[in-house]
């Protein structure tokens, strides 16, 4: 019997959007900053299989949780005095089970340590950076060899006007 494991990747969204060398938390930066992460999530979601849930704190901002569904991923705003390592936490215990692989993907320490101790995997920011921009590679390049097999010159195209005339009407005369 052979069990299908699923996969599941939980992002610490500022903690992946602060690793940005020179990066400055500037609020109008961070609306851009965030769809640029999920873009990129999203593609990343595509081509691994792994359901993609992003999560960015928004503990200093009254109100409830908050859950958007953009570009094929779940996105999430904790609720008001709730980090986003609370909410992964709680998450991974709610949503671990066996067949289900859960990966967080932060570069905090402690929170690698607290989700490692409930079954979840870490994947650690700069890992993730690193599979996405490999991914976007190995996409362009492959982007670029259909292109490249696309302009490749046919048979027909090689040929004079009148050798095609010729040729079309024999195959008419059939």
């Amino acid at each position: 019997m052979n069990v299908e494991i699923e996969e599941w990747l939980i992002v610490d969204g500022y903690n992946i959007i602060g690793m940005e060398q020179g990066f400055q938390w500037i609020p109008e930066r961070l609306e851009q900053k965030r769809a640029e992460l999920s873009a990129a999530l999203s593609e990343y979601q595509a081509v691994t299989g792994r359901r993609v849930y992003l999560v960015f704190d928004a503990h200093l901002t009254p109100g409830a949780e908050v859950k958007q569904r953009q570009e094929g991923i779940e996105i999430f705003f904790t609720r008001q005095d709730e980090t986003a390592d609370e909410w992964i936490e709680r998450f991974v215990r709610k949503y671990r089970k066996p067949g289900r692989h859960i990966f967080v993907a932060t570069s905090d320490f402690l929170e690698q340590r607290m989700i490692f101790g409930q079954g979840a995997y870490r994947i650690s920011g700069r890992e993730l950076l690193s599979e996405i921009r490999q991914m976007n590679q190995r996409l362009q390049k492959r982007i670029h060899q259909q292109d490249q097999m696309q302009k490749k010159p046919k048979l027909m195209d090689r040929i004079s006007h009148d050798i095609r005339q010729k040729l079309e009407q024999w195959r008419r005369k059939n």
